[in-house]
């Protein structure tokens, strides 16, 4: 039987929507998916729920569950990482004490302050089930989908021989976005995008194989246009989508992120509060949705699972991407899907080595990541912005050295534009005073 082992389970959103799109295809139905969490009550709750589910839908998918991580690896065939060292209180440290200096996040997993103690916290844990993987399961692919996701599969190709990738539904969402922004079918539109994770570019955007982007700039004359509702990956939160627009008015093409993470990657949008006020931008989204979200999706599974009712899918393998991955590599059948994978001359003018998101054909052979050359100069000048970054992380990962985290937050373009060097050192010391007991590396 295939072995799909998820380490992480206790991230329920995530794993109720792996385990219904796996459920999905018949051909994955008779795998085996091990579920692995520190957290007990989590990992059992996500088990009951998966139990019921394949009994619901009388499959032969046998559910394991452990809290022991090299069990659920052995043997395993893919190994889906979706971790969150330190939680939600790791969280709001990496928010509030940057905000005290002036530093106003919004997402924060990405880049800037936030994102690198986020990657100093998860990348090391990361590598450990890299390195586990080479005893246990040496022939797994390891999917990744902790962020920060550029800075998480760099480090683990600098240290670990595990075949890797890393996705994000951030390419298929923008895409459908636009379809609607320019209102038509988004079955009728096409796309060619590459970039970095959180900031790749819609090189082509087509509607019924024409440019989309004549229509695109059109439409965004209009300001209404950009009151958009966000669904789906956060529960509804309504914001204009300023970042995005300005981003393609000034630098000629449409970014990946929405605009609450697009702002926080440049240093144009976030440095005092009148510009936040003015654009709309607001302060620790994701860690107040993150709270609000986990105590509803908490008590709609417990419901599901005391509930005498079948649960409801809607149609998860069209929806989730690991599924439909697996599914190509297993059967053969050919799919396509933006992946982050390690630069190998794929885009020429991005640095060798770094990881990037480049369109991926996907079969019963692997992922092959599609040449993409040189990325317009403008584009290329802003992801080497936040590569800078994120290679200083890896290198103060690889190498257990806290100055070059020092180094990656001063080159951060957000920090950048609000501290001056000092005031950026002194953040940080704090940080690491503060986040200690989460980064055993670094102690």
């Amino acid at each position: 039987m295939l072995k799909i082992t998820i380490i992480g389970a206790g991230s329920i959103v995530f794993t109720r929507q792996l385990v219904a799109g796996v459920l999905s295809f018949p051909e994955l139905s008779h795998s085996t998916i091990s579920l692995m969490d520190i957290d007990e009550e989590r990992l059992g709750l996500i088990t009951k729920w998966a139990k019921k589910l394949v009994q619901q839908m009388k499959l032969q998918t046998k559910i394991e569950s452990t809290m022991d991580r090299r069990q659920a690896l052995t043997d395993a065939d893919y190994v889906i990482v979706t971790i969150n060292v330190g939680g939600l209180d790791a969280l709001e440290l990496d928010i509030k004490i940057p905000e005290k200096y002036g530093v106003k996040q919004c997402i924060g997993d990405t880049l800037g302050p936030a994102g690198v103690f986020r990657a100093l916290r998860i990348a090391p844990v990361l590598l450990e089930i890299s390195k586990d993987m080479e005893k246990l399961c040496p022939n797994a692919l390891l999917i990744n989908y902790t962020n920060p996701m550029a800075i998480n599969c760099w480090a683990v190709n600098e240290v670990a021989e595990v075949k890797n990738i890393g996705l994000c539904s951030s390419m298929k969402t923008t895409a459908q976005q636009l379809a609607r922004y320019i209102q038509v079918p988004y079955e009728e539109t096409s796309y060619w995008a590459a970039g970095i994770n959180h900031m790749s570019w819609f090189l082509k955007f087509e509607w019924n194989g024409k440019d989309a982007y004549p229509l695109l700039r059109e439409k965004a004359a209009d300001p209404k246009l950009w009151e958009r509702v966000l669904s789906g990956f956060k529960s509804a939160y309504t914001e204009k989508d300023l970042v995005r627009f300005e981003i393609m008015k000034h630098f000629g093409y449409f970014p990946s992120e929405f605009s609450t993470h697009m702002s926080e990657y440049v240093p144009y949008f976030r440095r005092n509060d009148k510009l936040l006020k003015n654009i709309g931008l607001p302060t620790g989204m994701y860690l107040d949705l993150e709270k609000r979200d986990t105590e509803q999706v908490y008590k709609m599974i417990k419901e599901q699972i005391d509930s005498k009712e079948k649960i409801e899918l809607g149609e998860p393998g069209e929806k989730e991407n690991t599924s439909y991955i697996i599914h190509c590599l297993e059967t053969g059948a050919l799919g396509q899907a933006n992946i982050n994978v390690k630069n190998t001359g794929v885009i020429t003018n991005l640095p060798h080595g770094c990881c990037v998101e480049v369109p991926c054909l996907i079969n019963k052979n692997g992922v092959h990541p599609c040449y993409v050359g040189e990325l317009p100069a403008q584009c290329a000048a802003l992801n080497r912005s936040n590569i800078s970054v994120q290679e200083l992380t890896v290198k103060a990962l690889v190498e257990k050295k806290r100055d070059f985290v020092f180094q990656a937050i001063m080159l951060d373009p957000l920090t950048a534009a609000v501290l001056p060097l000092e005031q950026i050192h002194k953040m940080v010391e704090e940080m690491f005073e503060v986040e200690a007991k989460y980064l055993p590396t670094f102690s």
